[in-house]
């Protein structure tokens, strides 16, 4: 992003400077003016995306320079760095449509928030509100791992919305190798060991790119740096997530412990993933008792039966009566289909798009983000008929 920088204050350059120039991506300063008067005498012949302007030691009868400034330059942002501004000039800058004022001397988190917002009002016009859901494992080997990674990639590509899944499963994660091949280049135990630089820009910056709307945030790797990552992490983490994605799928794993447990506090749905079978009931019900102790509204607790089949001597009736819960969603056990998607690395939906494994996930989405089956019979018609065609 190009800034024209509005200051006399040579040291509050240097910061912004530097602040900007750690950012991905980075935030280049192609001018300076020394104060308002100058910016609005002397205009650029190439218009900035955004005016960065020190208003320190604007007077009273300086304001009216600041709407000058924003009518000379009517498609660029501008973020207001002040002390103590008088009444006149905060009036002015509503006036002229400015909606980020930092309080000096800079807060480097909050500036980085607010150049988030900015590079997100110029991309897509409005910050998001996202959901969290959570995947939760009732025993080891339910497949969580599997369901959430493809469930979050059909998200992005049924729904198309901007879809985030965070792997919460410590120094043994492998949620990235379900959907994809790259080598994650940051984790989550480096975004906590930098948490002071999280904004939009950076956790993109750090995620596995499957598609152009669906990231993954790779498992922390090194058993040493997890002792560093803080409950308080998780809050922040999740907070920038909710403005600039419309779903965060987190892949929580089996064990619950203080990083995973503030995230399920947060998160809107929480699917615990089960298979119908005697050793998974025992322990889901051991789940939703620990679930209930918290204070989980029952609501919140969105049971998926995985591998099912009809048929068996266990019925989903008998699950339900056992687990006090009601099943949400059944995902059927096509073994061949999950087994090649998960050894080849790839999305089942976009390996086998008419198996029935993919069919359940589209259902799952349907759910999940209450489309009603006419509004997305044509879409999946694309999808999945366009194949079978082929």
């Amino acid at each position: 992003m190009k800034a024209l920088m509005v200051s006399a204050d040579s040291l509050l350059h240097a910061e912004v400077a530097a602040q900007g120039s750690a950012r991905m991506p980075g935030l280049q300063l192609v001018a300076t003016r020394q104060g308002l008067r100058e910016a609005v005498e002397r205009p650029l012949a190439e218009l900035p995306e955004l005016a960065i302007i020190d208003a320190s030691a604007v007077t009273a009868s300086e304001a009216e320079l600041v709407e000058r400034l924003c009518k000379l330059y009517p498609a660029t942002s501008v973020l207001l760095l002040t002390r103590e501004p008088p009444p006149e000039l905060l009036i002015r800058a509503m006036r002229a449509g400015i909606r980020e004022v930092l309080q000096l001397p800079l807060v480097h988190g909050a500036f980085h928030e607010a150049l988030g917002r900015i590079e997100l009002a110029a991309g897509c016009g409005q910050l998001r509100s996202g959901k969290v859901l959570a995947f939760i494992s009732c025993k080891g080997g339910s497949g969580a791992t599997f369901l959430s990674t493809n469930f979050a990639y059909a998200l992005a590509a049924l729904a198309d919305k901007k879809v985030l899944l965070i792997d919460l499963h410590g120094q043994f994660g492998d949620a990235t190798l379900y959907v994809s091949d790259q080598k994650p280049a940051m984790t989550l135990s480096d975004i906590c060991a930098q948490i002071s630089r999280m904004d939009g820009a950076f956790l993109e910056s750090c995620l596995v790119h499957v598609a152009s709307n669906f990231g993954v945030l790779a498992a922390a790797d090194d058993p040493q740096h997890t002792v560093d990552m803080k409950p308080e992490h998780m809050d922040t983490i999740l907070r920038v997530a909710r403005q600039y994605y419309d779903y965060i799928v987190l892949d929580v794993g089996r064990q619950i412990d203080a990083i995973s447990l503030r995230a399920l506090d947060q998160a809107d749905a929480i699917h615990p993933v089960l298979q119908l079978a005697l050793p998974d009931i025992r322990d889901g019900r051991r789940l939703l008792d620990i679930f209930r102790s918290l204070g989980y509204a029952a609501e919140r607790i969105r049971l998926i039966v995985n591998r099912y089949e009809k048929g068996g001597k266990l019925r989903l009736t008998d699950l339900e009566q056992a687990l006090g819960a009601d099943v949400m969603h059944t995902v059927p056990n096509d073994y061949l289909s999950a087994t090649d998607s998960v050894n080849q690395g790839i999305p089942v939906l976009q390996l086998s798009r008419s198996s029935a494994v993919a069919r359940s996930l589209g259902e799952l989405v349907e759910l999940v983000t209450a489309r009603r089956a006419p509004e997305s019979k044509g879409l999946f018609d694309r999808l999945f008929g366009r194949h079978e065609a082929e």
